[in-house]
């Protein structure tokens, strides 16, 4: 059955990108439909589902042609005041999340190059939806495997300017580092009493980095969470999770003066030589962030959305009787 949608914003576009809507609305009539000032709702179509498909390949079908009848010629309509197009973007994120990730790729880069050859306005805000909602540390949907294939369309596009790919080159590699499936990269930690430990050397079953900074106060209702939710402290508890809770800045009378407030079954610790954010080990574009690692320290969840987003991790892979990702 098909179904026609008529969507109502909920979020605007970040202020980032003001300055670039300006110049580029200078520009829309060259992009084709719609270029009068008189305005229209968007009207939105899904595609028409084959009913053979199982759950798992309706998903897929989805995701591959979301935007096959979506007009990204239409600027008027779509970056007008009310923003249409930014809830029909949010609501194909939220299928991306429930595909495997490459078939979530092959959407969003089917997407780009689709908005591309239709219009560079669209294309450019498309692009600036991407950064929003992949990117960004306050993104309820941030996903760096949805980001990586955004930015490498992006720096290997021959239609983009050089100069405008160095950010974007920047952020892939940072988003390549210590991606899910790969191992995460090792480093000493120092402890209060002077000792040092290495992040290989923690022997549990899983592993959580909690980087965090005792000022933060979203960092301590983190840290709240972490003891209430029941399957974490079991198996913090039962030695099956270790959290390492890892101060990566360097005012360490902070840290010293806020230590006793971190549970005494976590290992509590700061990096003396200031190597994660001197060589950038880690991408810790904001505090707190936090990591999900396996026995041998392979990345399971890279800067989880929550601490009950590890949590539901580890319940539905305790279910299947596997916590491979």
């Amino acid at each position: 059955m098909k179904r026609s949608i008529i969507f109502t914003i909920t979020t605007n576009i970040p202020s980032l990108f003001v300055l670039v809507t300006c110049i580029l609305s200078v520009l829309c009539a060259a992009c084709g439909r719609n270029t009068t000032s008189e305005k229209k709702p968007v009207q939105f179509e899904l595609p028409e589902i084959p009913v053979m498909l199982s759950p798992h390949e309706k998903g897929a079908f989805v995701a591959q042609h979301y935007w096959d009848k979506f007009d990204f010629s239409d600027t008027i309509s779509l970056w007008g005041e009310e923003m249409k197009a930014e809830q029909i973007f949010a609501d194909y994120v939220a299928v991306l999340w429930q595909i495997d990730k490459n078939e979530a790729a092959r959407s969003i880069l089917k997407m780009l190059k689709t908005a591309e050859t239709a219009c560079n306005t669209t294309f450019t805000r498309f692009v600036a939806l991407c950064e929003k909602y992949f990117y960004e540390p306050n993104s309820p949907m941030r996903n760096d495997e949805f980001y990586i294939p955004v930015l490498e369309y992006i720096v290997t596009s021959p239609t983009i300017p050089e100069v405008d790919k160095l950010r974007p080159k920047n952020h892939l590699e940072m988003a390549l580092k210590n991606r899910v499936g790969t191992k995460a990269a090792d480093f000493t930690y120092t402890l209060s009493s002077g000792d040092t430990g290495r992040l290989y050397n923690i022997q549990a079953d899983y592993t959580i980095i909690f980087f965090n900074n005792p000022d933060c106060h979203t960092c301590k209702s983190m840290r709240e969470e972490i003891s209430s939710l029941p399957l974490l402290s079991e198996m913090i508890q039962s030695g099956q999770l270790k959290i390492l809770a890892l101060y990566p800045d360097e005012d360490l009378t902070i840290w010293q003066n806020y230590r006793h407030n971190i549970p005494a079954t976590w290992i509590n610790a700061y990096d003396k030589n200031q190597a994660l954010s001197k060589k950038n080990i880690y991408d810790l574009k904001a505090i707190p962030t936090l990591y999900l690692l396996s026995h041998d320290k392979s990345v399971l969840i890279k800067d989880a959305l929550s601490p009950l987003h590890i949590e539901q991790y580890l319940e539905y892979n305790n279910q299947l009787g596997s916590f491979t990702q």
